[in-house]
């Protein structure tokens, strides 16, 4: 009896007029292809036909009927046809998780092109806001190597400056310098020159003295040699006398 009433219900769900009618459409009217929602950015999910407006797409009443017919009773062709409706309704849920329809897509697709328009928008305006932020420290760096550059030139020219006349000073301070040595060299020639005058005529000086002295130790010496003759001559004469004397005497 059971495998007869499970050959029944088998054979009505068979039946073409009251199958599940559960089709996947390829695409859409406009060419898109309907597949499970993603999650993107700024997304809602819009819910097109609602849970209590979603009509079966198989006749329960007349289900009942059939199953009655088959031999099934109320209670229990009752039961199967509210399973039936849960598993349907579950199925459809899925379906309608994972697909879209063509004015799901038509509004997400809405959605997605604003959200577009609106990051352009953003991007414009970004751009705008970083090329005026760059043009403004373009100029902020402009003025920056500007003053950089007059600093640079000021430190340049004082540094010039202060080289010249450190270059002057020493220049002045050198000339002095050789100027005060060919001065004392000037006062040192000078002071030889006239030490060496000095020495020559005292050299002159001490040559004739020494001469003088010469002339008169030659004089006093020509003197000493007269003298000395001369006592010489007197002691030979004495001697003479002497001798003739006792000569006289022994004769």
């Amino acid at each position: 009896m059971n495998c007869r009433h499970c050959k029944t219900f088998l054979s009505v769900l068979r039946k073409p007029s009251r199958a599940l009618c559960l089709q996947r459409l390829p695409t859409t009217a406009k060419g898109f292809h309907a597949g499970a929602a993603q999650k993107t950015y700024d997304m809602r999910r819009v819910e097109l036909t609602p849970l209590e407006q979603r009509k079966l797409t198989f006749d329960t009443h007349a289900l009942v009927r059939d199953l009655q017919a088959s031999g099934f009773g109320k209670e229990q062709a009752e039961i199967i046809v509210t399973a039936l409706v849960t598993l349907t309704t579950a199925n459809m849920d899925i379906v309608y998780r994972d697909m879209v329809t063509g004015a799901h897509q038509e509004i997400a697709l809405q959605q997605i092109m604003a959200h577009l328009d609106s990051i352009r928008k953003d991007m414009v305006i970004l751009e705008k806001s970083e090329f005026r932020n760059l043009r403004a420290e373009n100029e902020k760096m402009k003025t920056e190597l500007e003053q950089v550059k007059q600093l640079l030139m000021e430190e340049s020219r004082k540094i010039r400056a202060d080289a010249k006349l450190d270059i002057n000073l020493e220049r002045s301070r050198v000339t002095d310098m050789f100027t005060e040595q060919e001065k004392k060299l000037m006062e040192v020639t000078t002071e030889f020159h006239k030490k060496n005058a000095d020495v020559d005529r005292s050299t002159m000086e001490a040559t004739k003295k020494i001469d003088i002295e010469v002339a008169s130790l030659k004089t006093l010496l020509e003197s000493l040699k007269l003298d000395t003759i001369r006592y010489l001559a007197a002691s030979v004469f004495s001697c003479l006398a002497i001798a003739l004397g006792f000569y006289r005497l022994w004769k």
